[in-house]
């Protein structure tokens, strides 16, 4: 944000002023009640009234907003938009779901009713075994939102998880797009419409709105700013212990929110930091020492915070190391920049078809316009450190985030330099093309710069610096406002399993199977169990985890491979009932002995309900139907006693 030592080029940089504050001296001369101020209040008020001898006075001077009432409105604006993104979600948040890839919200629902346990039971925060039971999930390694899910706990057990889901998602783009706002008007920008652009872009670009529908962990980004603040900061602090504190506490709560967004917040303040010294090497003369009394503070205060959570992500059962190499190639095309995202007004979705890995990874999308815009911007603000910095992380963010082969149309031209980079410590469980959401970010502070500098024009026409600045940031923006995101209807969670019928049947330590079985494609089952606050295990699942299940290896999606687990999922892909060997069904049955399972539910109106009875039938017998379910009772052939 800042560069070290001041707001633009001075020590330590003037706060924004506030337009609603008055002087001492202004403020004692009003509270005078002579007749001649109220005389003249009167006649202010009346507005150019004349006087006897027939003079006018000038208009009175218009009373501004203070501070504080303007940013309510700017946050109430900011609300209101969220609403109107999440507006189809709200209609019915427990029977509406993104129209794609709807295995991440119930996902995110299941961490969100895992929350409610560690609240009300005390249970172990980090590990839990009633997930892909019974090797268990390493919720370190994935994104548990601990830190987003604990304070939702009175809204879940209110309203169910899916509709903190929904207030997640708002207040994650409402939030974000507010943060940055505030530290923006505060510390980068005096004109109150540049912070608003600029903070209006941070929390609802393309990319954000991409991963709303899914990820409400990763746009949950309403500390960035403050910790971007404190990080500039430091190069100037003359109290670096209790900054190097703020910091820490700043930086341990993000990490339960999404250490991804951590890591690149660090990484793009080094960056930015690297532009600014590079170009003013005096700099650094008096910025090392504070920042680095801070960063060993903020070390040692964030380690102690983070050490045992760590230790249980890195070193803990079911902990995995880097991601599989589908993910790791996940990069953004070329063309990706110069087109508007499928979530906004101008968007495409066939037309974005193979130009991202997939819909909720639209990290890019910024059309024509803006791109213009932005280059446009650096070269008519070249001369200012700060531009250069900021264009240059962005530029270098952009580069990252095309992964490791560039492409442009979806056919590759060269090999990217996160090829060189992608087996590091740390980075090898980054997804590259979310790197595109920093250069969002550093985009959205050259538009706030830029409009605050045409406010400050004063050698032209001030009507026409302020036409063409609307003029351009409709061309850039309009292209990409948001509308609401899509969703599809999916199946209410079934009477058997919230009327509690399940109940008799599944003991503390036994498992409830789902058909199909719980897995990245078929997530109802984890709905299921957020519902009833996870009361019952469930073997399987959507979530990272070492593959063949031996910690430490590399991460897969899901759990070790299970026979069972793929032949229903071919017979609820393609509805056709297959004909079973015998060493599947004994491979089978021992699969279910393993999960100790106790009873297997089908729901009546799942997808090809008929061919996976059918299935199910030849490993079981008949099965019997209660409420709205097929069941099988199968303690007979799982009990650990037989």
């Amino acid at each position: 944000m800042t560069p070290p030592e001041s707001r633009l080029d001075s020590t330590p940089g003037p706060e924004m002023p506030d337009s609603g504050d008055r002087s001492a001296t202004d403020t004692d001369s009003a509270s005078e009640p002579d007749a001649e101020a109220t005389t003249n209040r009167t006649e202010a008020t009346a507005g150019s009234a004349p006087e006897i001898d027939g003079t006018q006075h000038p208009p009175a001077r218009r009373r501004r907003w203070p501070t504080w009432r303007r940013d309510l409105a700017v946050y109430g604006f900011f609300l209101l938009a969220a609403l109107w993104v999440t507006s189809q979600i709200w209609i019915n948040p427990a029977g509406r779901v993104a129209a794609l890839y709807s295995s991440d919200p119930a996902q995110v629902q299941y961490f969100l009713a895992h929350s409610v346990r560690v609240v009300l039971h005390g249970e172990f925060p980090f590990f839990t075994e009633q997930l892909n039971y019974p090797d268990g999930v390493n919720l370190m390694a994935n994104t548990a939102i601990l830190a987003l899910g604990i304070p939702m706990v009175p809204v879940t057990l209110l309203f169910g998880p899916a509709v903190s889901f929904a207030v997640l998602v708002t207040l994650g783009l409402a939030g974000t797009a507010s943060a940055w706002y505030y530290v923006i008007s505060r510390h980068l920008v005096s004109a109150p419409v540049a912070a608003i652009v600029g903070g209006w872009f941070c929390g609802f670009s393309p990319a954000m709105l991409s991963h709303a529908n899914w990820h409400p962990n990763i746009i949950s980004q309403f500390l960035l700013p403050f910790i971007v603040w404190r990080v500039m900061v430091m190069t100037r602090s003359t109290r670096p212990i209790r900054d190097g504190v703020v910091l820490a506490l700043l930086v341990a709560y993000q990490a339960f929110i999404n250490e991804e967004i951590l890591l690149f917040t660090a990484m793009a303040c080094g960056v930015f930091l690297v532009a600014v010294l590079a170009q003013q090497p005096g700099r650094w003369r008096t910025a090392w020492r504070p920042l680095a009394v801070s960063v060993a503070v903020c070390a040692v205060v964030a380690g102690a915070l983070l050490a045992f959570p760590l230790y249980v992500q890195f070193a803990g059962p079911q902990a995995y190391h880097g991601l599989s190499d589908a993910v790791q190639d996940y990069g953004n095309d070329l063309a990706a920049f110069f087109t508007p995202g499928s979530p906004t007004i101008g968007g495409n979705e066939r037309a974005n078809a193979g130009l991202a890995p997939n819909y909720s990874e639209e990290n890019a999308f910024f059309g024509w316009g803006l791109v213009v815009l932005v280059v446009a911007i650096v070269v008519w603000l070249r001369r200012e450190v700060l531009v250069r910095a900021f264009a240059f992380t962005g530029l270098f963010f952009a580069v990252l985030s095309l992964g490791e082969r560039i492409s442009y149309w979806d056919r590759d031209l060269l090999w990217g330099p996160w090829d060189l980079l992608v087996k590091a410590p740390l980075l090898d469980a980054v997804v590259p093309t979310r790197f595109g959401m920093i250069t969002s970010v550093f985009v959205g502070l050259l538009l706030a710069v830029a409009v605050d500098r045409a406010k400050k024009l004063e050698t032209v026409d001030r009507r026409a610096v302020r036409g063409v600045t609307v003029a351009a940031l409709a061309i850039a923006l309009v292209p990409i406002v948001p509308m609401p995101l899509k969703v599809t209807s999916r199946p209410p969670v079934p009477k058997f399993i919230t009327s509690g019928q399940w109940r008799p049947y599944v003991a503390e330590d036994q498992t409830l199977v789902a058909v199909p079985i719980p897995a990245m494609g078929a997530t109802h089952s984890m709905r299921w169990a957020a519902a009833v606050n996870l009361d019952f295990k469930i073997p399987g699942g959507y979530f990272l985890a070492p593959r063949n299940g031996n910690t430490g290896d590399p991460g897969r999606f899901g759990g070790r491979p299970q026979g069972l687990e793929g032949i229903l999922d071919d017979v609820a892909t393609t509805g056709h009932t297959p004909t079973l060997s015998e060493q599947q069904r004994r491979r089978s049955l021992d699969e279910l002995r393993h999960w100790n399972a106790a009873i297997l539910v089908l729901p009546l109106r799942q997808h090809h309900v008929e061919p996976l009875r059918e299935t199910v039938e030849q490993l079981l017998g008949p099965g019997r139907k209660e409420s709205d379910v097929w069941v099988w009772d199968v303690r007979p052939l799982t009990s650990r006693k037989a």
